[in-house]
Order: structure tokens, then sequence, then C-alpha cells
């Protein structure tokens, strides 16, 4: 905690200075037309994003389904913009989640996005345009309106998972009547680089073309790491008289990278600050690869000025592929490091269909937002894993997945052939079995939702959701079929008060579950196939104040708390049942100080502690830091100069649920410079870890801990024709 107060003060003296930079020139607002440009542009896209100016820019959510203000939603929840993500040097979902109260990162094993929200860790709590995208891979952010996060369990919305928050991704749509181009091209100090493009075509007075597309060369500070993503995602809009729009969107992804799953720690739980330039892994041998094609579609029409209704279909085919091997002890004494590996595959196919009625009426003087909706999923999924087998470990008659290594860079494993410790020769095959399944998933769902304006003080949100989660998994290791039937009713209850029409303090209670299938639903082996799902629910209370015209302060506090059923360790013919809670609290301040000052920061502190048949262990959950603080701030200095300066802290945590290795606290400064050519062209700088700070900012395990990158700095150029 020293540290991060330095490096906090540091930052607190560089950033007094930025009003008077903005003072020498409050007029030229170029964050503020830059936002009032995506605005216009937001605006001409439809109905489902209406950017008002109104302190977040988005004053209603993608993902919320109706046409809600912000300060009216009985919800903690944050949006990060494309202009944020241009001007922060965001490339990708990990980055917006750091500067993001409430939620942090997981290290995912270097192959998938695994966001913590308040607590709660998720590989599949995603969703692109209200539509569920559950799996696991790195999201890009390159056809991006915005991006949503809400915080706390909500399965009115989203159905199952969701269990602490989830993460939406508002994608671009064409912009009909208009016609342009936009472009980013990047390069970083350690060599990657990309090329984003956006072009708009009116195709007819009402229909539009939009394509986004990206190509991204990966690199980074660890020996090893290399890799390249592909992205296109055309997408047409056209409006079928004057209350019928249909949007139609295909999206291809093709990824390869590197898998880093990061450095052991010492026999005290910390990390082994000395390994830091070793990468853990063979470059034939740690590896994803990823490709998806998917499929959307959606209608809207408006049967009146009070009644909307839109059909969403969805079809995605995704193939995967992941490798590894990875430390799993290490012995200070000896500098030898134990080594585990795997090969995994998973092949699914998601069909989604959805559909929402919005009307907007009034009763007897009370006014009413009801929305009535439905989801159909269907998904298969085909997974197996095979365990890494060292021919060195089968001669000696020990487990044959595990060998030793001297912790040296570069790291004696090439090709599948190593050096071990005791200087033998060792060859690796991923060749034993360990999972291979087929999985079949149907969902229906139906909920709604009322929320009534009972005065002008007074809102009041009552709603529930049905869902019937039907999974059948076939192990063909021996043939066993096992099947598991769910059906659960979630409600959600929401109480607004608004002493100001730009302030609301608000209660909410809201619920989810998950099936013991999973986040990934591969298996429910016994005794999974007998047990009631997992809830979870989240009482909150907050307040929403809309301050000064262009700047907001929200605050909440929360309890979630999960139960969880397990089969008696005395009786297996009875059941325990397991609560656990997590508590915290949140503060976030976004919007314009002034018209060319722009700042957003965020507090969290969470409490959370594991438990067990017996109750409360004593032991916090893992990667759970009891505070968590950023703060980013834009300043136009002159009608072509702006800088920014930022900081992302956190207090230290465990990096497993034993608590025995530590994720020491870390502060991070980051900053950058902006110069606008000219009205199309913008160069920027953005300098990451200013101070070369040597952090380990996420984990998978006790053996696992990411090593964040030192300073470096990238060049982006974007521009607009």
């Amino acid at each position: 905690m020293l540290r991060i107060a330095r490096t906090a003060l540091l930052l607190g003296c560089a950033i007094s200075a930025f009003p008077a930079l903005a003072a020498s020139d409050t007029e030229a607002g170029d964050a503020a037309a830059t936002e009032s440009s995506a605005a216009d542009s937001a605006s001409a896209e439809g109905p489902n994003i209406v950017v008002t100016g109104n302190v977040l820019y988005s004053d209603q959510l993608n993902a919320l389904k109706t046409p809600t203000p912000i300060i009216d939603v009985p919800q903690s929840l944050s949006i990060t913009t494309a202009d944020q993500i241009v001007r922060q040097g965001f490339d990708s979902i990990a980055d917006i989640v750091l500067y993001t109260a409430g939620v942090s990162n997981s290290q995912g094993e270097g192959h998938r996005d695994s966001v913590i929200f308040r607590g709660v860790r998720s590989t599949a709590d995603f969703f692109v345009d209200g539509v569920r995208d559950d799996v696991e891979y790195y999201r890009g952010l390159y056809n991006l309106e915005q991006v949503e996060i809400l915080r706390g369990p909500n399965a009115l919305l989203f159905g199952r998972g969701g269990t602490g928050g989830i993460l939406n991704r508002v994608t671009k749509k064409g912009v009909i009547g208009d016609t342009f181009a936009g472009y980013r091209a990047s390069v970083d100090t350690f060599g990657a680089y990309d090329i984003w493009a956006d072009l708009n075509l009116a195709t007819g007075d009402n229909s539009a073309l939009r394509l986004n597309a990206a190509y991204e060369s990966l690199n980074n500070h660890r020996d090893l790491y290399e890799g390249e993503q592909i992205s296109l995602n055309p997408t047409f809009r056209t409006q079928l008289g004057g209350n019928t729009t249909l949007d139609l969107s295909y999206e291809y992804i093709n990824h390869d990278r590197f898998v880093d799953r990061g450095i052991p720690t010492d026999d005290a739980g910390n990390p082994v600050r000395a390994l830091r330039r070793i990468t853990f892994g063979d470059p034939a041998n740690n590896y994803t690869t990823f490709e998806a094609h998917v499929l959307r579609s959606t209608l809207q029409h408006s049967f009146s000025d009070g009644l909307k209704g839109n059909i969403t279909a969805s079809w995605g085919d995704y193939d995967k592929v992941y490798a590894n091997v990875f430390p799993v002890g290490y012995n200070p004494a000896t500098n030898v490091v134990a080594m585990d590996g795997y090969i995994d595959s998973n092949h699914r196919q998601n069909l989604i269909l959805s559909g929402n009625l919005v009307g907007e009426f009034a009763t007897g003087g009370i006014e009413h937002t009801l929305i009535v909706g439905g989801e159909y999923i269907d998904t298969s999924n085909d997974n197996d894993r095979f365990n890494a087998v060292f021919d060195t470990a089968v001669a000696d008659g020990r487990r044959a997945d595990v060998e030793f290594f001297r912790a040296v860079r570069p790291f004696p494993l090439r090709g599948g052939v190593g050096t071990l410790a005791d200087g033998r020769t060792t060859r690796l095959a991923f060749s034993s079995l360990n999972d291979d399944t087929e999985a079949d998933l149907t969902v229906f769902s139906a909920y709604i939702q009322d929320e009534v304006k009972l005065a002008d003080w007074l809102r009041v949100v009552l709603g529930a959701r049905f869902d019937s989660f039907d999974i059948t998994v076939l192990d063909n290791r021996n043939g066993a079929v096992r099947t598991r039937k769910d059906k659960e009713v979630t409600p959600r209850l929401g109480l607004i008060l608004k002493p100001r029409e730009n302030l609301s303090i608000y209660g909410s209670y809201s619920e989810s579950f998950l099936p013991r299938s999973g986040d990934q639903f591969a298996d429910i082996n016994p005794p999974n196939d007998a047990l009631e799902p997992n809830t979870f629910s989240n009482r909150e209370i907050g307040v929403k104040w809309d301050f000064a015209r262009d700047l907001a302060l929200t605050g909440a506090v929360f309890e979630i708390r999960e139960r969880s059923p397990q089969v008696s360790d005395s009786d297996p013919g009875t059941l325990d049942v397991l609560e656990s809670k997590i508590r915290g609290f949140e503060a976030q301040l976004q919007g314009h100080v002034t018209e060319a000052w722009f700042l957003t920061a965020g507090y969290s502190y969470l409490d959370g502690e594991q438990q067990s048949r017996t109750g409360p262990t004593g032991r916090r959950l893992r990667e759970l830091p009891h505070h968590k603080f950023a703060i980013w701030n834009t300043v136009q200095a002159t009608d072509q100069l702006g800088f920014g300066l930022g900081l992302t802290a956190q207090d230290e945590s465990f990096a497993d649920n034993a608590n025995s290795a530590t994720l020491p606290a870390y502060a991070r400064v980051d900053a950058a410079v902006f110069y606008d050519v000219n009205d199309k062209v913008r160069v920027q700088l953005n300098v990451e870890n200013l101070f070369d700070e040597l952090y380990f900012p996420n984990a998978h395990s006790a053996d696992e801990l990411t090593v964040g990158a030192p300073l470096n700095a990238r060049f982006t150029v974007t521009g607009r024709f």
C-alpha cells in the first residue's frame, strides 16, 4: 500500500496542474466536439442507442432492452465509449476492466477473457447487443460503439449466469443517409501493430452497408509471445417503411496466439521476481487457435408511439484449440520448476432466438414501461482434452504429465523435446485422454417486467423470469449419458426515489442462478447431475446524481449471497447448503469537469470469505482485492493539443483458494498526448506504466502469476474521410 500511496501522490501532483491547462482554452473543447460527433453518429444508428450528451454519453443502455435513462436504473453500471477506447489506448476487454470499479481481471489461462464481477469469476457472462456470447476467447474492440458493464446478479434480462454481473458490447451499425470511412493504425514499442477500418456506404435512401475490419499482429514483453487476430464484420441496415428497421450482421474471427500462463511463487507464496523474464512454455505446444462464424439479425418495429417490438436471431459456429505446458510448482533451493500440460479442443454451435415487446402507457395517471419477452437457446458443445505425457516420467513410473526442469532462460523445452533438471532428454506428447464429451443444451425462457412511475418522485420496478434449462452430456469414454433439467423463477425488484429530476436514490433486489454444468457445461458428472443450481441474490442501495450538466456521481453498497447445495460428507443421501456472502461499496465520478476537462474515476471496496460445510473458513476469496481505484483525465489544452493522465491501483489479493500465494498491491500510471493534424487526422502517443512498475495483475493459480508489462508506448493515427 505504501507503493500505491507514493504513486498516487505523484499522480495527484500532476493532475492538480490539469485545470490550469484546461483554462488556457476552455472554449476549444475538442473532447466535447469529438463526443458530439460520436453522438450524432450514434443517434443516426437507431433507437437502441440514444445519445443525448447525458454524462455517460448514452442515456440508455442497449443491454437493458427498455428506454430507461441511466439515472433511473436501480443497478450499478459503467459505460466505456468508443472515443474512450481510442483515447486511453485500450486494445482488450481486460484494459477496460482495469479502469472499472467493482470488477477485475483473472488470467484466463492465457487464452480467454475472464472477468471477476464483484468477486464472482466468469468466463461466460458476455453479451453482444444484448445477445449471449458465452464462448471462451479474447473479444476484440474494433467494431464497438461502447462497452456496458452491469454489476450484480440479474437473470431477469440475461438468464442463467450473470452471477456477479455481465459485460455487453454494443456494435456499430449502418448509418443511413451517410457515406464515410474511418481508420486506426497503431504500433507499440514491443513491435505489435494493428489496423482497424470502418467504412459506411449509403446504399439508398433507406439503407446502409457498414464494414468494420481489423488486423492485429501481437507481441509483448514476454519471450516467445506472438500471434495475430483477423476480424471482419459487415453489417446491413434497412428501413422497411417508416416504422420497421432490419439489421443484418456477419462476423468472422480468426485468432492465433501464444499461451503464456505466467510464473510460479516461492515457498512464502510470493512471486519469484527473479524469474520474471522466463516464459515457462514451449513455442510448439503453447498456443491457441480460434475461428468463429457468427450471423445475427434484428428486426425492430414500432406499432405506435407507445408500443415497439423486436426479434433477434443469432447463429454461431466456433472452433477452438488450446495447448499448453505450464508451471505447477517451484523449489527455490534447487531452482527447479515442475511442469504440467494438456491440449483441449472445443467445437460449439449456438442458436439463439429472442423477442421483446416494450410498451409505454398510463393507467389512471400511473405511467408504465412494460417489457414482455422470451428466449430460446439451442447449443451443441463437443469438448475433449488430452493430458501431457513425458516419456521420462513414464520410464520412472511417476505421474506421466509432470516433469522437472531448471528455471532458466531460455526455457529448455522446444518442439516437445527438453532437457530435464537431472540432464536427461525428455519427449512430450499429448496422448493421455482426460475428457471426451458431447453436450446438448436447450433453454426456454419467458420474462416480464414493469417499470412503474407512481409519481414524479417515486418509481418501482417489478419483474420475474422463468427459465427451463435442459442439458444432456454423452461421455464418449464409457458411453455414459447424463441429463439434468432445471426450472427456475428469478425475480427483480427496484425502488427509485427522486427528490429531484437529476437525483435518484434506489434500493434493489435481484437473483440469478448457475446450473451445475457451470459456465461452459462440459460435463455433469456425479454428484452434479443430482444437485440443484447454485443461486445468487443481490441486495443493493445506491445513489445517482447528475450534479452538473455533464458530470455524474454514483455510489452503491451491496451484498451478494450464494447458496450452493452439496452432498453431505456424513450422509450421501442428504444435502448440506453452503452459504457465502460478498459485501462491498462502489463509487464512480464521470463526465466533464469543464468543457475541456473530462474525468472518469472509480473506487470499490470488496470483502468476501470462503465457506465450507462447517461455516466460514477465515480465507478470502481469491483475486478479491479489498481496495481498487482508477482515474483517467483527458484535457484539451488548445484547439489541436490534448493530454491524458491516469492511474489504476489495487490492493493485494490471493492467487489461490488456499490463500497460500499472494498477488502484491500495485499502482500503475498511464499517460497520453493527442494532436489533431487537421479536422480529419489525429496522432496520439499512449504510454503505459509510466514509472516502469514491476507488478503482477492477476493469476490462474498459485504458480501461474501474470507478469505485468513494463514501461511501453503506442503510437496511433486515427482518421476519417
